[in-house]
């Protein structure tokens, strides 16, 4: 599917690059393994070739989408949820959707919610992971480095 050197996406952390693809022995099953080089604390991620499909995994956003994306982060209309259990399990079905406006409208809605009440722990680690997937995947589609990508989100989302 992906060779050395493509841009992909893993809807639970973010985006990077096909560093390596490698034959990896887990649990008695001999397997091919896209060694993923995240763009971000230069994590690398090891993903079976096999479940990629399953996973949601996909090639990034060209740049003309990510600039129509950022533009478009001020207008995002965000509903939250006072129920915190629903609030949360919503977040999470739209991060793992893997559909970079739904992490954005996440990442929207937790920083609104974090500035008028604060946010539980649970929910800041989610904004943290949802911030590090939209992020990583904007600062490759675009060529900007993670700091540049960070303060337009801030920016329009204040």
């Amino acid at each position: 599917m992906y060779v050395i050197g493509d841009k992909i996406v893993h809807p639970m952390h973010g985006a990077g690059v096909v560093e390596d693809i490698v034959d990896q022995k887990v649990n008695g099953v001999e397997r091919q393994y896209y060694v993923l080089k995240m763009s971000v604390n230069n994590m690398m991620v090891m993903i079976p070739i096999l479940s990629c499909d399953d996973i949601g995994v996909r090639p990034i956003i060209k740049k003309a989408e990510a600039d129509q994306v950022m533009s478009s982060l001020p207008e995002i209309e965000i509903d939250s949820t006072p129920n915190w259990n629903r609030r949360y399990r919503e977040n999470m079905l739209r991060i793992k959707s893997g559909d970079l406006m739904e992490v954005a409208k996440v990442v929207k809605s937790l920083i609104f919610r974090e500035r008028e009440r604060g946010l539980s722990t649970g929910e800041r680690k989610m904004l943290t992971s949802a911030k590090q997937i939209f992020i990583s995947e904007m600062a490759l589609a675009a060529s900007c480095t993670y700091d540049e990508v960070e303060a337009v989100l801030n920016k329009s989302v204040s």
